[in-house]
């Protein structure tokens, strides 16, 4: 797969006898890795930087972060916060309204009471009653302002992973690194080309036990992002619990989707999305899919689905 459109800036700047240099480090409870052309010593500093700076704001597992403090405060007040958290909250409200409320950024008493926070994993599925509403977050973009509701705690699992990733990027090209491959925890951004005139090649990987073959993608300024429910969960009474919630049952999602993975030029807007597709299973994640333009691609009940978008970038 190759992007559909070039950057012409890119080529005319790229340097065959350049360098690649590496970085990598741990971040989010995951790891990142950083291959820069032409980039300095700094560079791997900026990443990390970046990266402990969303942890700062919107860690669920730091008791002292901006998310876990305002999580801690009375319901129903406006409490303020960092530019770097409303850029999230931005995009989360955005997509929340725009996926009819799949994605949904105040499921963080629910994911604790089923073990996916900071409290650690349970040992069995807990008795939960369907929530005669979803959590509600409100964001005043203007005032850069978050207020909870009842039963809602805020949880930014779901889109914060991508936006340190976009968010690591910024220094860099900043700085004049142009060309670069950053990825955290399965999450990439590719920055223009390799020295020998080659994009960021990537493989997406089917989930485990499935005999599909890879996808191969072209990072040429552009972002991946994959929900894998396979990944996090756990079995109790011989069924397995994704850590994908549903936001109208309160519960984990039953809709055989393995896992999702987009294309987009940001990469919080890829994890957001793919996030939000896995909720509302193969049709209608499709449907969305063709509406907002997204390049997707589906597994569930080991069938595979890819969207319009997708489709365009065969190469």
């Amino acid at each position: 797969m190759i992007p559909r459109a070039l950057t012409p800036a890119a080529f005319a700047a790229r340097r065959p006898e350049a360098s690649v240099r590496r970085f990598s480090g741990r971040t989010m409870g995951t790891s990142w890795s950083l291959q820069a052309v032409d980039a300095p010593a700094s560079a791997g500093e900026g990443v990390r930087r970046a990266l402990d700076r969303v942890v700062r704001q919107m860690s669920q597992w730091e008791a002292q972060s901006d998310l876990s403090r305002l999580n801690r405060a009375p319901v129903g007040e406006w409490h303020a916060i960092p530019p770097e958290f409303a850029r999230v909250m931005a995009a989360a409200t955005t997509i929340a309204e725009a996926s009819g409320g799949a994605f949904n950024p105040g499921l963080g008493v629910l994911t604790e009471r089923w073990g996916f926070g900071a409290g650690g994993p349970v040992a069995a599925a807990p008795d939960i009653a369907p929530p005669e509403a979803p959590p509600d977050i409100a964001f005043d973009a203007a005032t850069a302002r978050v207020r909870r509701g009842p039963g809602a705690a805020l949880d930014l699992s779901g889109i914060a992973k991508g936006f340190g990733v976009d968010l690591a990027a910024e220094p860099l090209l900043a700085s004049g690194v142009r060309h670069f491959l950053i990825e955290v925890g399965g999450e990439l951004r590719g920055e223009g080309l390799q020295p020998d005139g080659q994009p960021w090649w990537v493989d997406v990987e089917p989930p485990p036990g499935l005999s599909l073959a890879p996808w191969r993608l072209a990072l040429h300024d552009l972002s991946v992002a994959t929900s894998g429910n396979y990944r996090r969960g756990f079995t109790d009474g011989g069924r397995h619990y994704s850590h994908s919630f549903d936001p109208r049952s309160g519960r984990p999602i039953v809709n055989g989707v393995a896992s999702v993975t987009v294309v987009h030029r940001n990469c919080m807007i890829a994890d957001g999305w793919a996030t939000a597709l896995s909720i509302v299973g193969p049709d209608a994640a499709m449907a969305l899919a063709h509406a907002h333009g997204l390049a997707a691609q589906m597994i569930a009940d080991g069938r595979e689905y890819i969207s319009g978008a997708w489709a365009a970038m065969l190469d």
